[in-house]
């Protein structure tokens, strides 16, 4: 179905504001009862597990969902506040056709979206969302009462994940004598998360962690990590570690308060598989992954390629290169040779057992890596257009790059969800990244015009 355009679903589920469809608590109820016709197409009843994160819209969703499913004729086993990792873990470990996951990441409370995993624990493919939309343009229908499904709810599904993530480091590796901060952003690791790492030994200052419904990443968590990094500081903490309301991302601080994001602990971990002899494939990055994770990556004689931006993307490159690190500069990390899809906490842990391995700090463990400076400017457009059919912004374009040479980069992509185009460039030196951004933006804000 190359070159068809989904209806609802992007690139990552379906997601939008509460109450506009098709956010809606009628959609939903479709949506279930559309993904059942499809799971249940084998002819029998088949388990999915449903598990959301704790915005207050997660409730009437949960149940739109269950209701459409069962109507459906299909079993419906509910986790609660759940990361998204752990539903794909799940998923895995209970045999199920399919997960649910009620969440919209790191956006407000007021948003909300839907998410699926096969019983691999990886997002649907393509021709599966399709046949979803196809039944979502159908008249809804009921099953006989004998065969509807029935719900019931996993009472360890919280225990069972916790588990998971601890034995994806060794058994010998313990953090006693480690102070850390962790920030949950008022998500669905807030029951999860502090436990894993006081379980290893760690002495855990909790951030995040009183979710009333309408907090999540409310002015914490990885999108917003600025709280806790001055209470590393304030406590004299070791690192900390924020995790996004999902808990699908992973930002760290390092002892002196410096960010430490998702291209330079991708970066750790690569160093880290390549010295263990475990480093399979090359690492896989975005478009916007930073130029000195690349340099630093070939100086280990690692090859980094890049991806289009987006989870999803990383993840299909990884398969196509059977790669077992990739990641985005967001702090999505997948670490595929430990689980399915990219995880904050286990992400935290292998950059935490480099550290006791290596016994070194977080901060001594970044410095392998220089961060080039990026200047992004977004260029307003009245319709949406095609950059690189546009001789003039291209002519701009080889022009800087001439000047960057081998020291920098240039992007330009037109957003996917906005009326924009983004400009991007990158290289050792600020005030010339910063001012051949600019002469870009305007050469290539002029070529639209004209």
């Amino acid at each position: 179905m190359s070159g068809v355009k989904k209806t609802y679903f992007g690139t990552d589920g379906i997601r939008g504001r509460v109450g506009e469809y098709p956010i809606t608590p009628d959609f939903m109820l479709k949506l279930g009862w559309a993904a059942g016709q499809v799971f249940a197409q084998e002819g029998c009843q088949h388990n999915v597990l449903i598990g959301k994160d704790t915005r207050i819209s997660g409730y009437m969703f949960e149940s739109s969902l269950e209701a459409g499913l069962a109507a459906s004729g299909v079993n419906i086993q509910l986790l609660g506040p759940m990361p998204t990792p752990a539903i794909a873990y799940l998923t895995r470990t209970f045999r199920a056709q399919a997960g649910i996951v009620i969440s919209a990441s790191h956006n407000p409370h007021f948003d909300n979206g839907i998410k699926f995993f096969s019983h691999e624990g990886l997002k649907l493919p393509d021709e599966i969302e399709f046949k979803i939309e196809e039944y979502l343009d159908k008249p809804m229908t009921t099953v006989d009462s004998g065969q509807l499904g029935k719900a019931s709810r996993i009472s360890d599904a919280s225990g069972r994940y916790i588990e998971f993530c601890k034995a994806t480091i060794p058994s010998p590796i313990d953090f006693n004598g480690v102070k850390v901060v962790v920030d949950c952003a008022h998500g669905s690791t807030y029951h999860i998360a502090p436990h894993v790492f006081e379980e290893l030994g760690a002495k855990v200052i909790r951030l995040g962690v009183q979710p009333d419904g309408l907090n999540i990443n409310d002015g914490v968590g990885a999108t917003k990590p600025e709280k806790m990094r001055q209470t590393v500081l304030e406590e004299k903490a070791d690192f900390g570690i924020a995790l996004d309301g999902d808990g699908d991302r992973l930002i760290m601080v390092d002892h002196q308060g410096e960010i430490v994001d998702g291209d330079e602990l991708v970066y750790i971990i690569a160093r880290s598989r390549l010295h263990a002899g475990s480093l399979k494939g090359p690492v896989v990055g975005t478009l916007m992954s930073n130029l000195g994770m690349e340099h630093a990556l070939e100086r280990l004689g690692v090859v980094l390629k890049r991806a289009a931006v987006g989870d999803r993307y990383v993840m299909e490159m990884m398969q196509q290169y059977d790669s077992v690190l990739g990641g985005e500069s967001s702090g999505h990390i997948i670490c595929r040779d430990r689980t399915s899809t990219g995880d904050g906490i286990v992400s935290a842990l292998q950059v935490m057992a480099e550290m006791w391995k290596q016994d070194k700090s977080l901060h001594e463990l970044k410095q392998g890596m220089e961060k080039y400076p990026q200047c992004l400017i977004n260029v307003k457009i009245r319709e949406k257009v095609n950059i690189e059919s546009i001789p003039s912004a291209l002519t701009a374009k080889a022009e800087v790059e001439r000047e960057l040479g081998n020291s920098g980069r240039v992007l330009l992509r037109s957003s996917g969800t906005e009326p924009l185009i983004r400009v991007m460039v990158e290289g050792r030196d600020r005030s010339m990244v910063e001012t051949l951004a600019k002469q870009l933006a305007g050469a290539v804000g002029d070529a639209l015009a004209a």
